[in-house]
């Protein structure tokens, strides 16, 4: 076992996940799991609908598209940075799929190998 898999750096990695998601869209997680496996973290979060979304999703389908994929960009982007700077992590790749007929989000993170 490493040290990012003791139950405290995994309980970090999900407030750092979360803090993130209240930034970004004013609320946590409702399900939020961090897996630690040889290099590669693994987050798995049910998210809240965001009432925006919901609105947007009706009046312009295509514009929520866009809206949610560079929303799940700024999302990568922020968790990279503060994942580096929290927890001094080495990642060589940060990988977020997001389903938003669902609200699932499967994050995983390759570290570089030392």
């Amino acid at each position: 076992m490493t040290l990012l898999d003791s139950n405290e750096s995994k309980k970090r990695m999900c407030q750092i996940y979360n803090e993130i998601s209240k930034e970004l869209f004013g609320f946590g997680t409702t399900l939020l799991r961090a897996t630690v496996e040889n290099n590669i973290v693994t987050f798995v979060a049910k998210h809240r609908r965001s009432p925006r979304s919901a609105a947007l999703e009706v009046e312009a389908p295509g514009l929520k598209l866009e809206v949610d994929f560079r929303m799940s960009m700024l999302y990568k982007k922020r968790l990279r940075e503060k994942l580096v700077e929290d927890m001094g992590l080495d990642i060589e790749a940060l990988l977020r799929d997001y389903d938003s007929a669902t609200q699932w989000a499967i994050t995983n993170i390759i570290l570089k190998e030392s």
